[in-house]
């Protein structure tokens, strides 16, 4: 009676175990190797990246539901930084050429988390990790990459290196990738990481988020309706098809502003929906006007307070609260959760468990492989011809990666079915 053949994931890890022995006189691999080995017990691993001011940070503090990354401009949004779920709260930092060593943890008066590198230029720093208590973060480790298309070349060097480094797999399992609007930059950076092999095929590992969706049209309160049919549109080019899962429409500073509500956020929300419509409409005319203007013989937040909101509602934010406070909303609680709602999270984050967690095997196989056929690339010896051979009956045989061939030829466009099968057939 035949043996059934091993689960993938048992697979992989057998062969990085026989790797290991064959190549236990070189150190450097044996270390490489270990480390992969090791990926199959930690959470998916899953990388945010998109160009400056896409909302990167945002969106991880909405996933995570608190504001644990920097948002602003700072020397911490230049450098990849790791969030882990963790009994204790606790920043380390890894300079390239020293020591790690803890950071402080400070908070600012909007409830923003901020770390001090001490003094240490950026250049110098490999990458921050945030250990931090959060059941969002005990099914996968998200991390924060600086901005690609930076003005600062050694910015997007380091995004660049990170995300899909020249001679190595990425450390990233899989990738959300924010962009604004679709530019040219954002297809060249999503090719700068595809390879026709099965194990790098990025479509598996990839999903493309339209960020900051609420700011389309103004912020008007058709905006995400708008982003979701750019979305749609977007979903069905062929070439973005070939390059990523899905594409999907989030608003990121609502999921993030609806995550971490404060009363006297709400409080000042009411004042202003209890002000005449026609008044609050010209307040909201533009960000700077809502923040700046004087106005007289009415009880509305000072100016202070005011721009505060509008950096953690922006103008839509603003303009959908008070409207669901005016409709007979006056519980903080369902706007905060409604705010959520519509701002596309949920569907992102169904997205992320169906694609990515429910495929975490998939994707850690597909790292642990790719990991293996570098050493054997790198320090070929005659040893490692049966390990070469067992890469190629995996990736041959493999249920999952038979799948994934499929998906990919089909995604592509390489073989074409009538829309109604073809969106069948990726179900399927």
């Amino acid at each position: 009676m035949t043996r059934p053949a091993p689960q993938l994931g048992t697979a992989v890890r057998q062969l990085l175990r026989r790797t290991i022995d064959a190549y236990r006189d070189s150190p450097q691999a044996v270390g490489w190797l270990e480390h992969n080995l090791g990926r199959f017990d930690e959470p998916l691993r899953v990388a945010i990246a998109g160009k400056v001011k896409a909302g990167k940070s945002t969106l991880l503090n909405a996933l995570v539901g608190e504001q644990i990354a920097p948002t602003d401009a700072g020397e911490c949004t230049r450098v990849v930084t790791w969030y882990r779920d963790a009994p204790v709260s606790k920043v380390m930092m890894y300079p390239r050429t020293a020591p790690p060593r803890q950071l402080a943890i400070t908070r600012r008066s909007s409830g923003a988390l901020t770390f001090d590198l001490q003094g240490t230029p950026v250049e110098q720093v490999d990458r921050l990790e945030v250990q931090w208590p959060s059941q969002s973060l005990r099914a996968q480790t998200l991390i924060d990459t600086p901005g690609i298309a930076s003005l600062s070349q050694d910015t997007s060097a380091r995004a660049g290196a990170f995300l899909a480094p020249e001679d190595s797999p990425s450390q990233a399992d899989a990738v959300i990738y924010l962009m604004r609007h679709l530019h040219a930059t954002d297809v060249r950076f999503l090719e700068s990481f595809y390879d026709q092999g099965v194990a790098k095929a990025t479509p598996i590992n990839t999903i493309a988020v339209l960020s900051r969706a609420d700011e389309i049209g103004v912020g008007r309160l058709d905006a995400l309706t708008s982003a979701r049919k750019i979305a749609r549109r977007y979903r069905s080019n062929e070439k973005i098809r070939g390059l990523c899962q899905t594409v999907v429409a989030v608003a990121g500073l609502l999921a993030e502003t609806g995550r971490s509500m404060r009363q006297d956020e709400f409080a000042a929300l009411t004042q202003l929906a209890a002000l005449p419509r026609a008044d609050l409409e010209r307040m909201l005319l533009s960000a700077d006007r809502f923040s700046r203007v004087d106005v007289d013989g009415a009880a509305v937040p000072d100016k202070e307070i005011r721009a505060r909101l509008m950096e953690r509602f922006g103008l839509f934010g603003i303009r959908l609260s008070t409207t669901l406070v005016r409709q007979g909303m006056t519980d903080s609680t369902a706007i905060a959760d409604e705010l959520v709602r519509r701002s596309g999270l949920d569907e992102l984050r169904s997205v992320l468990s169906t694609q990515f967690t429910e495929r975490r095997d998939l994707l850690k196989a597909r790292s642990a492989l790719l990991a293996i056929d570098l050493v054997l690339s790198r320090e070929p010896r005659p040893a490692a011809t049966a390990l070469s051979a067992e890469v190629e009956r995996i990736l041959a045989g493999a249920h999952e990666f038979s799948e994934l061939r499929l998906l990919n030829t089909l995604r592509s466009g390489a073989v074409r079915l009538p829309a109604d099968v073809l969106a069948e057939a990726e179900r399927l």
